[in-house]
This record gives structure tokens, sequence and C-alpha cells, in this order.
């Protein structure tokens, strides 16, 4: 044993087992008893030889168990110099020690597929008095180094836990900040094993407000975030801490609607939100237990966008009111780009009401035209999202929230910007606000923490002039029954009051484009996208229905 990694490990037991590959057995140290029975690692056949082309069999078994076998040895050293980072992957090593607290930990490697070696981890964390058992599993891949030649594991946080990303750390002590025990706006407790896509929220949560909540910290093993805003999370309690209560204005019967509704697709999210008061009933993503993309994502919405754009025509004199004749050709040009309907679909002296019930393309481009000669076509849309819808604004939800943006536009990106693409971004929460202004008449910007918990200021806008709000409403219900593009998808919500409006984005790099829908029914409104999801009412369209219904 290295003198210095002796010194550093004592009283702490680290092994590498044997776990379905030829490896030896290692006890590679035991501070218990100040001895030891492995072989070292240099011995073992660390010095991988330099070679061409992609790394063989044997290689990956040898480097990812001279790797494990440093790591569990304590020679940070010799672990950093096996990967193709070593600056980065030796501290990482020797924080799983010294900053994550580990004591004692047997790491067993499966069976190799292909350039990837699965592991598990079995340790015990010590801290102030306080030991507990850890267990998780994790993954490496070998990889040819660049310019050494020499097999060499390919370096990411994610291989010391597989939660760890770049920038973050591991770290074992008194946390931060104290527990909350979160509740719904009728008090009923909210929990990530029961929640899963609330996981991420309740991290932030707990940042935010875990002081004003009056809880006690405990001492916890936790993922030390990076970047502003950002949350630590809690991967293992040693002691845990008295929670303080915090109210949120999730309903927990909404939300569990919205987790089963999102799990049927491998990538979606659903926000549903009370039209009279802004509060949040429901955030659900999936995958579920990652990155927010209900709350923080950044797409274009598509049609959807149609509520703005039809609320811009109203508020402009372009129309006048849902039978307002507007043409509806299959294609239209602006400036010199042609834009189609879905199958070139055109609707023969149609109306506002016909063009928003089918989502027909054309008659939300060619109507705007008069725009361009008053000069405010490429802004046009924009104001109106900021004046009635919030759009543009700073929303403080209570947790960090991406807020929609509809910028000033140029040539035929402006024609695309009123049917959904373009520059233009919005997530579920922004989409699902668009539905909530319309149905209650007025913005109210969206929370999920009461506005009372931190008097913190909240974006405002003016309420829909009384017959825009009519019309758009008179226009989303259009969509929602008989032949409109959402009856489908709304028929099982029966005689409540619902209104719907579908989309699809075309996005780059995708052969299908995403599914949005939005929608009300009675004092609950929703949105959700799809991603790949194809026409709004194919696959968002059902999801948001099975949140409405829950209402």
């Amino acid at each position: 044993m290295r003198g210095g990694a002796k010194a550093a490990v004592v009283g702490s037991v680290f092994a590498v087992v044997v776990g379905g590959v030829g490896y030896g057995a290692y006890n590679v140290w035991n501070g218990l008893t100040a001895g030891t029975t492995a072989a070292s690692t240099k011995a073992a056949g660390a010095e991988g030889r330099a070679g061409r082309g992609p790394v063989t069999a044997e290689e990956v078994e040898r480097t990812a168990k001279d790797f494990l076998a440093a790591w569990a040895e304590g020679d940070d050293d010799t672990a950093g110099q096996l990967t193709n980072a070593a600056a980065t992957a030796g501290p990482a090593v020797r924080g799983f020690r010294q900053e994550a607290h580990v004591s004692r930990a047997v790491i067993t490697p499966g069976r190799p597929v292909g350039t990837k070696v699965p592991f598990t981890v079995d340790a015990t964390v010590t801290y102030g008095g306080a030991s507990k058992r850890w267990a998780y599993a994790s993954e490496l891949t070998v990889v040819r180094g660049v310019t050494t030649g020499r097999p060499l594991v390919d370096w990411r946080p994610a291989v010391i836990h597989p939660k760890l990303t770049e920038g973050t750390t591991l770290r074992t002590g008194e946390a931060r900040n104290p527990p909350v025990k979160a509740v719904d706006h009728n008090g009923v407790e909210l929990t990530a094993e029961k929640y899963p896509s609330l996981g991420p929220i309740l991290d932030q949560l707990r940042k935010k407000y875990g002081a004003e909540a009056d809880g006690k910290p405990g001492v916890e093993t936790w993922i030390d975030a990076a970047g502003e805003g950002a949350a630590d999370r809690t991967l293992l309690t040693l002691s845990k801490g008295v929670p303080g209560k915090l109210a949120t204005t999730l309903d927990a019967g909404v939300q569990a609607a919205a987790e089963r509704a999102v799990r049927r697709y491998g990538q979606a999210s659903v926000v549903a939100i009370q039209p009279s008061s802004g509060a949040i009933r429901a955030v659900a993503n999936s995958p579920a237990d990652g990155f927010n993309t209900a709350m923080l994502g950044q797409q274009a919405p598509g049609s959807t966008m149609k509520i703005v754009t039809a609320a811009m025509m109203l508020d402009h004199g372009v129309a006048s009111g849902p039978d307002s004749p507007v043409e509806c050709p299959s294609t239209v040009t602006w400036e010199g780009v042609t834009f189609h309907n879905l199958r070139d679909f055109e609707i023969p002296g149609g109306t506002l009401r016909d063009s928003f019930r089918r989502s027909c393309n054309t008659a939300f481009i060619k109507a705007v035209k008069p725009l361009n000669d008053k000069g405010v076509a490429g802004t046009a849309l924009g104001d109106t999202a900021r004046a009635y819808f919030g759009i543009g604004e700073v929303w403080n939800t209570g947790v960090p929230s991406a807020d929609g943006s509809v910028p000033p536009s140029s040539g035929a990106e402006t024609a695309a910007s009123y049917i959904g693409q373009g520059k233009i971004t919005m997530n579920a929460l922004n989409v699902a606000s668009l539905a909530a202004t319309v149905k209650s008449g007025s913005f109210h910007q969206p929370v999920i923490v009461p506005r009372s918990l931190d008097d913190r200021d909240l974006a405002t806008a003016r309420p829909l002039p009384g017959s825009v709000a009519g019309a758009l409403r008179d226009m989303m219900r259009a969509a929602a029954t008989g032949n409109g593009t959402a009856a489908t998808a709304m028929s099982g919500l029966g005689t409540a009051d619902k209104g719907a409006k579908t989309g699809s984005a075309e996005v780059d790099a995708q052969s299908t484009s995403n599914s949005w829908f939005t929608g009300y029914a009675d004092n609950l409104a929703a949105a959700a996208v799809v991603q790949s999801g194809g026409h709004g009412g194919d696959a968002a369209g059902p999801l948001v229905a099975s949140v409405l219904k829950a209402r």
C-alpha cells in the first residue's frame, strides 16, 4: 500500500470484488486492521499498452479492473491516469472519500457490454457519529486515448455516481437547507416518491424556502449543484432533520393524473393551471426525474400560438369576430416563401372560426398581410402576447421557469411566427397560461407557491377586451367540438365548459413534429407537448384531456 493513500484512509475499508468478469478478488485496504491482502494497482497492469483502432475486449476488462482497483485503493493519481481526464478524475475519486465521507465501499463490476462495464457500489457513509449504508449502480466506458493510444476510462462525473453532472460534486455534512414537508392546497403531502416529476421542484422549493418554513437541517449526502439557481439534491439521509411545512398551489389529485398521463410517452411534459387565479395545479415530465421541461423548456409551440395570433387579428381590426370572412387557401406566399396547410386543404368561403377550428395555417398568414402595410407585422404579435397574455414579462412562479418569448421578426419569419414557428419559444407552462387567460378573460401569472410566502413581484397584463375574450372562447369551443381538430381528444369531457387548440411544431433534425395541445374544462386549464408526437390531437391532446378529467 502506498504510504500517502494509506494515511488518507485510516479507518476505512474499500474493496473490489469479483462480479461476473474475470477479475481477481481485491481487498485493497483494511484500515481497521492496518493490513492489506491486495496486489497493488500497478502490479495489476495499470500501464495499458498503446494500440490502434477500437479497444479490445481484453483491454476493456483490464482497464476497468485497474481503474476500479485504484479507486478502491484510494490511489487518486493512478485512478486519474487511467482516464482521459486525469486532472478532474483524480480529485473526484479523492472527493468520494474526503468530501462525501465514504468510510467503506465494496465495488462489484458486472459483465462488460461492448466497451461499457457496469458496476455496483455498496458503501457506508459516516459523519459526525452518524453512519448509513449507501448502495447504487453506475457504469464506465473504455475508449482509446486520442494522443497516447492507450485504453482509458472515458471520464465523466457520472462514473462516480450516475446523477453527477459536469461541475457537481458529492458532499456529506449538515444539510445547507432544512427539509420541507410540501403540501398541496388541500394540505395533502407531496413527495418525490409518490409524484416523481416533483423531485426537482421540491429540491428547488427546499433551497428557496426551507429556512422560512422553520425546519431544522439533518445530516445528508447530497449532490452539490453548480450554477446560479441550481438546487442541491439529497441522495442519502444519515440523520433526519425537522421538516418545515410549505404550502404549494398544487393539487395532489391533478398531479397524480398528470404523472400517469406523461408516462405513456418517452418525452412529454404537461402543466395544469387554475384560470381564475394562476395557481399551478400540476407539473409532470417524462422522464420524470430530470430536467423540468414543463417549466424550463424553450420550444416552438406550433399552432397553439394561433390563440395569440387570433387575438392580434381581432385587436387590430383584421377580423371583427369569429364570423368574419377569412380566406383559407391551400397555400400562401409571404415574401417569396410558400406556406402550406396540412395536406394542402382549403376552406372555400370560410370564417375566422372555421380556420381556427380546423387550424388553417394560410388563413392566419394571408389575413394578416394588411399589417405589413402599417409597418407593424413584425412586432404586433409580440405586443399582443405581452399586453394581454404576459408573454415577454418576467414570471416569478416560485421556482425557476423559462419565460415565453415572441421577439420581433422580419421577412418570411414573420409569417412563420403567426403559426408558432420562427423564433418563438414556449413551454407547457406558458401555453397552459394562454388557455387559462382566454378562459378567465384576464392573465394571472402562474405560481406554484402563494405570493404571500415571500411577497415577490408578479407579472401583470391588461385584461382581454370583452369582445376579444368572447371571440377566443367561441373559437376554442368550436375547436373542441364538432369537426374541430381538438374534438376527439376533448370528447370525454362531456358537457363541461370547454375549449382547446391543437398544434404541431417542426423541429430541426426531427422527422416527426412535436405534438402540442392546450385546453380548458370548467376551472382547469392545461397544456402538453410530446416530443415527436405528431399532430396535436394525436398525442398531446389525449394527455391534456386525461389531466382535465381530474379537475
